[in-house]
């Protein structure tokens, strides 16, 4: 797995806990940083993306829930709801990653963590949303 992949891999993974157990995001996150032995970019990374995305979190879902109308945001499967953040932050509040680039990790996360259909769905939300850039961009920006 390439750094940039592990890091959001453990990401995922905290946010994930996160919903599920409601563990307090700091430690979560430095526990998964010791067992996957993120070296410190990788492991600033992951920090960056976890206390990126849980501010953002009601405003990301609200993008979300608009390109997934079939679903109910909680009806989403939890891993698949914390893909479409990690991905959906990325590209509009990190600013740092190309929409391909974040659109591919995060459909590699699904393949990995996801359900067989969890690819799909990702990649229709995220490619939904792309279509949307620039109207998102300016959204985050007016809320910061």
């Amino acid at each position: 797995m390439k750094p940039r992949t592990r890091a959001r891999s453990v990401a995922l993974q905290v946010l994930y806990e996160i919903d599920i157990v409601s563990h307090l995001p700091g430690n979560a996150l430095e526990e998964r940083i010791v067992e996957a032995e993120l070296d410190s970019k990788q492991a600033e990374f992951a920090r960056s993306i976890v206390f990126g995305v849980i501010p953002q979190i009601e405003k990301l879902d609200g993008f979300i829930a608009q390109h997934a109308p079939e679903w109910p945001l909680d009806q989403v499967a939890i891993i698949d709801r914390n893909i479409l953040r990690i991905a959906l932050w990325e590209i509009a509040v990190s600013n740092q990653t190309p929409i391909k680039v974040a659109i591919n990790e995060a459909v590699e996360l699904g393949k990995v963590y996801g359900s067989d259909s969890t690819p799909r769905f990702i990649n229709g939300v995220l490619g939904s949303l792309a279509n949307r850039y620039n109207e998102i961009i300016q959204s985050f920006k007016r809320s910061t």
